[in-house]
């Protein structure tokens, strides 16, 4: 049955394309857009998007949706640690409760039939936010500059790459074929044509973008073949990172409508750039709206330069959750865009910590050494921790690095193994995240190497087969 479209209909007022306030609100949404499906979104620790969908009339029926708590615990592979690793003290497997948050209530634009998702939160059979939920944890750091009148302001940047499918995980990525009929064969950074080669799919992203209230602020080719970037408009973090989930859930689908995959891996190519998910971060106090970073004569602020140095301390302590797979430590190595230590410096792309050119209204730091594959909410909330660290303990940064970054020294760890080791020893970070999330994401974080483990490697049978 043909949909009705919005101009067809006389919408309730509080209902427009992405968010509602309150079930009465989102009631008469979904009944204007004749919505008969709903998608019960909830991200994981790994930003997969887990949940139920259900009939409009069930969802609207007045009672709680629940879910295991071992959602939460459930590895990139679909395996779970030992019990006694992953849950602390007082933490079983038992159910959860999960509650709409309507704000962010959108149509799934792909859907064949009107379906509509909205992202949940999960609470203690008590009520209390489950602690360990990473829209949580990204919360919970949100508040600690609350209370010192302080709001963080972020903006995502996300590198993928386009691929032609890959049915056999032993083969290598090949790039997509675009409208030419040919594939790209070289470089073409900032190229507007070789963007142009993958028109139609970017024509569906920016479609399902719009239906979805998500706002795109620029498009680019990077440095890669058939590597993309998209930036998004600054704001809130939680609606930031809410937009960076759902973009890839969105880049994703529209790929596949085009015979094609979309990837966020780290480094999803031996011979090419990886992708990073870089992050700007400006703070604002609350009370008269102005960039603490910047005083009243265009000049940086003691805060500033704190926050640097808050991140230059901080941040190989979070990679963890910052780059959060084997993969991800493959992107970050000499010689190539990736950041292996963490020196800053005015708009200067060679180091971990770049201060963009702006005006003083908008001075802000850029994080670059997070890689597409993190959970947004779990990358976002480390690298605000840093931030707030140096501010709340009034760090001094070293020197800004003058020229290119020729620095050999690695100073972020090597190995996902290290980085949660660095997490779960370092007090201050395991105080602001929760001993009970540091338990449970360094129990997560062992597994998936185990596993990872359990598999020979290509590069294993070329050199050790017969040599050794």
């Amino acid at each position: 049955m043909m949909t009705l479209t919005e101009k067809q209909l006389v919408l309730p007022e509080n209902s427009g394309v992405r968010g509602v306030t309150g079930v009465d609100a989102a009631r008469q949404w979904c009944r204007a857009r004749r919505i008969e499906d709903v998608e019960c979104i909830i991200p994981d620790q790994a930003g997969v998007a887990r949940g139920k969908l259900m009939p409009t009339e069930k969802f609207f029926g007045g009672h709680p949706m629940t879910l295991p708590a071992s959602i939460f615990t459930q590895t990139i592979t679909g395996d779970y640690p030992e019990e006694e690793e992953a849950f602390t003290e007082g933490l079983t497997d038992g159910d959860l409760l999960f509650r709409p948050d309507f704000s962010t209530l959108a149509i799934v634009p792909w859907a064949s039939d009107p379906t509509a998702q909205v992202i949940h939160d999960a609470f203690h059979k008590d009520g209390t936010p489950f602690e360990i939920a990473p829209r949580q944890v990204l919360r919970r750091v949100i508040e600690l500059y609350a209370k010192r009148g302080l709001k963080p302001v972020v903006a995502p940047e996300m590198e993928f790459y386009l691929v032609k499918p890959n049915v056999d995980p032993d083969y290598p990525l090949e790039p997509p074929v675009g409208r030419s009929g040919r594939p790209e064969r070289a470089r073409q950074a900032y190229s507007i044509t070789a963007v142009n080669e993958f028109e139609a799919l970017f024509d569906d992203v920016y479609e399902f973008s719009e239906a979805q209230g998500l706002e795109i602020d620029t498009l680019a080719h990077e440095d890669g073949t058939a590597q993309m970037e998209i930036n998004l408009r600054h704001g809130d973090p939680v609606e930031l990172a809410d937009q960076v989930f759902l973009f890839k859930r969105t880049i994703r689908e529209a790929a596949l409508r085009h015979n094609m995959y979309a990837t966020f891996m780290a480094k999803p190519i031996a011979d090419e750039p990886g992708s990073a998910m870089h992050i700007h971060h400006s703070v604002v106090d609350i009370e008269t709206g102005q960039n603490v970073f910047s005083a009243a004569d265009g000049s940086h602020t003691p805060a500033f330069l704190s926050y640097i140095a808050g991140m230059q301390t901080y941040i190989p302590r979070v990679m963890c959750m910052m780059a959060p797979f084997v993969n991800s430590y493959r992107r970050l190595s000499r010689n190539t865009s990736a950041p292996i230590n963490v020196r800053w410096g005015y708009d200067n792309r060679t180091v971990g910590l770049r201060v963009p050119l702006s005006d003083p209204e908008d001075r802000r730091v850029e994080n670059r050494v997070p890689s597409s594959d993190a959970n947004p909410y779990l990358a976002i909330a480390a690298s605000l921790a840093c931030g707030y660290l140096g501010l709340a303990g009034g760090l001094e940064p070293d020197k800004p690095q003058e020229g290119p970054n020729k620095d050999p020294v690695f100073t972020l760890p090597r190995s996902i193994l290290d980085a949660v080791r660095l997490l779960e020893n370092t007090p201050e970070l395991v105080d602001i995240f929760g001993e009970t999330f540091v338990r449970t994401y360094r129990a997560i974080k062992e597994t998936e190497f185990e596993t990872f483990m359990g598999v020979i490697s290509a590069w294993e049978r070329e050199y050790l087969l017969l040599s050794v």
